[in-house]
């Protein structure tokens, strides 16, 4: 298993690096979040995952260990494959998909290109205690944020807002950061309503 690598970057792209260690070039495939997290220096480090397949031994690289943790965890649910795993932290953060399974929320899951609500649901089921766990989140920040997420909707409601539209600004709103007040989801909200 090939931990790390620490090398010379030849070349960089927004799905991929090629990394020379020890006059080898690693072909590494990796998340858009990867990608903004990589300066142009010439020398990098990833943490890597190597996956082996009869026909192909892939490598992923992955700027903070956080990133391959959520991968691994990811890749571990039955019809999510690499490349849906990467497509999903390219399309969000690790932390933003970490809370939105600790949270239950199935709409963000599902809010990524090529997640349906059935693998959405499936992700959360079978990583939700294993992210409580590994992360040490507790229920209760999750029953505050949807305490505060319905007070929240209840707020836009009887300002005179639809409640499925309210809902999807205020679950964008909650997944950019979900530690937010009543006060200030409805502010935010009210800015893309």
């Amino acid at each position: 298993m090939i931990h790390h690598l620490k090398g010379r970057l030849v070349e960089k792209a927004p799905t991929y690096v090629v990394v020379e260690c020890g006059g080898v070039g690693y072909f590494v495939n990796i998340s858009l979040h990867t990608f903004s997290k990589l300066s142009d220096a010439e020398n990098i480090h990833l943490y890597t995952h190597l996956q082996v397949k009869e026909d192909a031994h892939t490598l992923f690289g992955f700027s903070e260990r956080s990133e391959r943790e959520i991968f691994r965890l990811l890749i571990s649910v039955s019809g999510i494959g690499s490349s849906i795993a990467r497509t999903m932290l390219s399309s969000l953060d690790p932390a933003q998909i970490r809370d939105a399974i600790a949270n239950g929320d199935v709409a963000t899951i599902q809010s990524i290109k090529g997640i349906g609500a059935k693998t959405a649901q499936r992700v959360i089921l079978d990583l939700r205690d294993k992210i409580l766990k590994v992360y040490d989140i507790g229920e209760v920040s999750a029953s505050t944020n949807n305490t505060n997420k319905e007070e929240a909707l209840s707020a836009l409601e009887v300002l005179g807002f639809a409640r499925r539209p309210a809902e999807k600004v205020v679950d964008k709103v909650l997944a950019q950061d979900p530690s937010l007040s009543v006060e200030n989801i409805i502010k935010l909200a009210l800015k893309n309503l």
